[in-house]
């Protein structure tokens, strides 16, 4: 039966809509816990009706009846990226669930094979209102705001899921979307400039790279008549230079969102304050150190996701993100305390710089170095950079410079040079530090951006 002629699924999806949207803007911080003990419960019930997190369960003496709210969520074994790959395709959804009107999505594979996993339709739905709740923070309206997202639309995508293939559809026969266009980020650069040019979008939404190559466009007279009010970056992480880059090139203020496939829409950065917002309502985050252990604030922690809705594949204290971000305290907050608050996305374990002393630096200790030497020399000739660490003691750094602005301001070799020097005094003296101006950074294998940092060493 299809859903949207079914009375009870129409009158959940409203109420969905008209409540959840604005869930985070409404409850006290003591009214979100109840709801995600709530939610949790409810998960984990269902959870164990899949054999992976029965079998997990069992294994760890744990039972659906021993977990009460977020309080008991430590009692759960972690599931990890193998455990996923290894139970697909009948091990990680329910017997009963009906695949048929599911969705399977895969992750890009970036750090390995790609990853597969269910979604129903109610879980796509949430995805498009986490969208419609990240526009309203930014003072936009879903059937108003002239929008251009240039995502991921190939089907397997979350993306193709939630926006072409679920509820959209269904909003199209009452409500015409002419305000949102979407285009698939694989098109080539200067057609997806052209068409998002013709559009002239209040809101711009793209991957890091995507935008990059945009502000490189502008910057070079082109896009006349594209002036976006603001500009979200999703899809991966953006390093500070790229940020100033593009803000600086269309005169508009570039905000993160923070999201994945596995964990649908997590957060969104704050308009009006520092950090990010959780849809705490979505997920639950724990921030733990290398011993499991929550760390406090202001400390950087790696990332476990509890997702709190949707049926399909359960996503329960899932590692796989493998991403490091520091919590803040939320009552540290403009106006919403319901939710957990991030101060920024450290970037992906498998990203981190370790150095021959044994330590370990977070991406965005690095990546913030350029963006640094630009305010410092005013001038914004790096066109791009990625960060290469072959070896424990050699890192290579590959930059392309814009010719256009190559002879004005300070010289190539001495923003080379003061780069440099900023490197080794984060990572040591004694490891190398080679800079390389190349022509074209090749796009990771897999996906379709170029990673800011690239780690080709193992654990030291």
């Amino acid at each position: 039966m299809n859903p949207y002629i079914n009375p009870i699924f129409l009158t959940r999806l409203l109420k969905s809509y008209m409540v959840d949207v604005n869930r985070v803007w409404k409850l006290t911080p003591k009214q979100m816990r109840k709801f995600q003990d709530k939610a949790l419960r409810k998960t984990v019930k269902y959870a164990y009706n899949v054999p992976l997190y029965h079998n997990k369960y069992k294994e760890h003496g744990v039972h659906p009846s021993d977990i009460k709210g977020i309080n008991d969520l430590k009692k759960l074994p972690f599931i990890t990226k193998n455990d996923l790959r290894n139970n697909y395709p009948d091990g990680i959804s329910p017997k009963n669930f009906d695949k048929e009107n599911g969705f399977i999505l895969s992750t890009s594979g970036s750090s390995g094979k790609p990853l597969f996993f269910y979604y129903e339709l109610f879980a796509a739905i949430k995805y498009v209102e986490g969208f419609m709740r990240i526009l309203k923070a930014y003072g936009g309206a879903w059937n108003k705001s002239r929008m251009m997202l240039i995502v991921d639309t190939k089907p397997g995508s979350v993306e193709n899921a939630s926006f072409q293939k679920s509820v959209t559809p269904f909003i199209e026969k009452f409500v015409k979307l002419d305000n949102i266009q979407y285009q698939h980020v694989g098109e080539k650069v200067d057609k997806l400039f052209k068409v998002t040019n013709d559009f002239n979008p209040e809101y711009l939404g793209s991957d890091p790279h995507t935008l990059r190559e945009f502000a490189y466009l502008k910057n070079n007279g082109k896009g006349k008549d594209l002036n976006p009010k603001y500009i979200v970056s999703s899809g991966a992480m953006i390093d500070s230079y790229t940020r100033q880059y593009v803000a600086k090139a269309f005169n508009a203020k570039v905000l993160d969102n923070y999201g994945s496939t596995e964990g649908g829409p997590m957060a969104y950065e704050c308009i009006k304050c520092e950090g990010y917002h959780v849809n705490s309502d979505y997920i639950y985050l724990e921030f733990l150190d290398e011993n499991n252990n929550d760390v406090a604030y202001g400390t950087p922690g790696r990332l476990i996701v509890t997702r709190l809705y949707g049926y399909g594949t359960p996503i329960i204290r899932y590692t796989g993100l493998e991403d490091y971000a520091i919590p803040m305290d939320p009552e540290d907050s403009c106006e919403i305390t319901s939710t957990q608050r991030i101060k920024n996305i450290g970037g992906r374990s498998m990203e981190t710089i370790k150095t021959p002393s044994g330590k370990t630096i977070l991406p965005f200790h690095v990546t913030t170095i350029p963006a640094s030497v630009m305010d410092d020399f005013n001038t914004y000739k790096i066109k791009q950079f990625q960060i290469i660490q072959h070896k424990i003691d050699k890192i290579e750094i590959m930059i392309i410079i814009d010719e256009n602005l190559r002879d004005e301001g300070a010289s190539v070799k001495d923003i080379f040079d003061e780069i440099e020097n900023r490197f080794k005094k984060i990572v040591g003296s004694e490891v190398n530090i080679i800079i390389n101006e190349v022509k074209e950074i090749p796009k990771d294998e897999g996906i379709n951006f170029v990673k800011v940092v690239v780690s080709k060493i193992k654990d030291y």
